[in-house]
């Protein structure tokens, strides 16, 4: 694949972004792509390493190597290297039906399996990706394709995020007439509002929506099923239903002072802020979202959602930002216990983290420290944050490391916006008390091993509502894989090839 010697011949290329300070002046994607020329380099980059761990997506010691969705990046690599960008597009949609999200917000996990990266820099498959199926809207290869034959039968997919979006295509190409039902105004789920713009612009997510439309689905927005709709009227009316709800239940944080005014979950926060831009024409107008503007921010946690609350307080003008990890700071480099090919548990310092370090001069980050106690002025608002540090001990019973508060460690710090980033717990209980199935003790629904079919019959469930919180790209993943056991459900074979 690619060129012989292309691992040698050229450094590695990536998307170019946006300096720090220039980027807090907006909030559109700040990513330079490359040029074809530059992309067709890249591709040559792409050895003949025999095995791809790219496309692998196996679990390496608990975390994913290579791309779950099992993209076959050597061949569409190889083909932009010879200029054959329509057949890169075509290779690219066999296993991928939203290249235009994950080439914008996947964590590239195929990168971090690439052969090259064992002694040099990965490929940079991500932003050749990007191309590829930008260059195929330009060129007209990812217009619309409707269904020529339909069989007749009848599919709801209840939550339009990539779990269910990628349900709904697959379903719908096979000939089964598909409706989707959102309880939000837009469709998305987390692409739209729990992903800000800066890594995901929402017209990208209209563009595709807008295709689907086009070759049949239907989108039913402002219906909040097990609310507004009855499970039994769509069990009723549909063949089958898969419940693509998400992981919406918010993890806590249980402190003396919760209750004070000025203290929100992270996805309330992106949610009110894409929200205000999309009513607003890209503009925050003052009263129409949650602020952060010359205000002291405290960001609980430290994952991907805690760093998208940084860079957006930072567009708004955030006084200071201070983004608080219970566990310890990873190492820069891997350590020997975690080699190639496993996912690099090593740290990572984002995009909202380096905008912050910018205006602030110190990354914003503190390790192994929690809130003690929220503290509210005379009139309930929050004012100041008791914090804590922690260190690891193991517990006695279960004989497993925990962190635990340092006695005499506590500090005072200002704050007048909290913001808890600390995942989600699972997903929503009236959704699976409606449809009568059963959850697990992590209350996502469960189903047999491997499999999307619920307690209740005819109806499946996959993405984060199933698994549990995670990444997009599993989530598009279980959407195709339940839609191809839906598709065995009411036919009796399937020609919906996942894999």
């Amino acid at each position: 694949m690619g060129k012989a010697t292309g691992f040698m011949d050229y450094a590695r290329q990536d998307k170019k972004a946006q300096a720090p300070k220039e980027r807090l002046a907006h909030f559109r994607e700040f990513y330079t792509p490359l040029s074809k020329e530059e992309q067709e380099c890249q591709g040559a980059r792409c050895m003949s390493c025999g095995v791809p761990f790219c496309q692998a997506g196996q679990m390496i010691m608990g975390m994913a190597s290579g791309c779950p969705l099992h993209n076959l990046v050597p061949e569409w690599n190889d083909l932009i290297y010879h200029g054959n960008w329509e057949e890169a597009y075509y290779r690219l949609k066999k296993t991928n039906n939203f290249p235009e999200f994950t080439s914008r917000v996947c964590p590239a996990l195929c990168e971090a399996a690439c052969t090259c990266s064992l002694h040099g820099d990965a490929v940079s498959t991500k932003a050749n990706e990007y191309g590829i199926i930008e260059n195929a809207y330009k060129k007209g290869y990812a217009a619309a394709k409707p269904v020529k034959v339909r069989t007749g039968k009848k599919v709801a997919v209840v939550g339009s995020g990539p779990s269910g979006l990628a349900a709904a295509d697959m379903l719908n190409r096979r000939g089964h007439s598909v409706t989707v039902f959102e309880r939000e105004d837009k469709a998305g789920g987390l692409l739209r509002y729990g992903i800000p713009n800066m890594k995901l612009e929402k017209q990208i997510i209209d563009r595709k929506i807008a295709v689907m439309e086009e070759e049949g689905i239907t989108f039913v927005m402002n219906c909040n099923v097990g609310k507004d709709k009855k499970a039994a009227e769509l069990l009723k009316t549909f063949d089958r239903i898969i419940l693509c709800c998400g992981a919406s239940n918010p993890r806590d944080i249980k402190a003396p002072g919760r209750d004070a005014k000025g203290i929100y979950f992270a996805v309330d926060f992106l949610k009110s802020t894409t929200k205000a831009l999309w009513n607003h024409n890209m503009k925050l107008v003052d009263g129409a979202y949650i602020s952060a503007k010359d205000k002291h921010v405290i960001v609980i946690g430290g994952g991907d959602t805690g760093n998208d609350c940084v860079g957006t307080s930072m567009r708004h003008g955030a006084k200071s930002v201070l983004q608080i990890e219970m566990m310890p700071k990873s190492p820069d480099t891997r350590a020997e216990n975690n080699p190639w090919p496993e996912w690099p548990r090593i740290c990572k310092t984002d995009y909202g983290q380096q905008e912050a370090a910018a205006v602030f001069g110190k990354d914003p980050r503190v390790y192994e420290t929690t809130v003690k106690e929220f503290v509210k002025d005379k009139n309930g608002n929050i004012c100041k944050a008791v914090l804590v540090k922690l260190a690891p001990k193991k517990d006695e019973k279960s004989g497993r490391m925990m962190m635990t508060e340092i006695p005499g460690s506590e500090y005072t710090v200002p704050a007048d916006l909290v913001l808890i980033a600390a995942g989600f717990l699972g997903s929503e209980e009236y959704v699976a008390k409606a449809f009568q199935v059963e959850r697990n003790a992590r209350t996502n629904v469960m189903t047999p091993e491997g499999k999307y079919q619920t307690s209740a019959d005819r109806v499946f469930a996959a993405g984060d509502m199933h698994r549990g919180q995670s990444l997009v790209v599993w989530a598009i993943r279980e959407g195709r894989e339940a839609a191809r056991e839906v598709d065995i459900s009411l036919m009796g074979y399937t020609n919906l090839n996942v894999q």
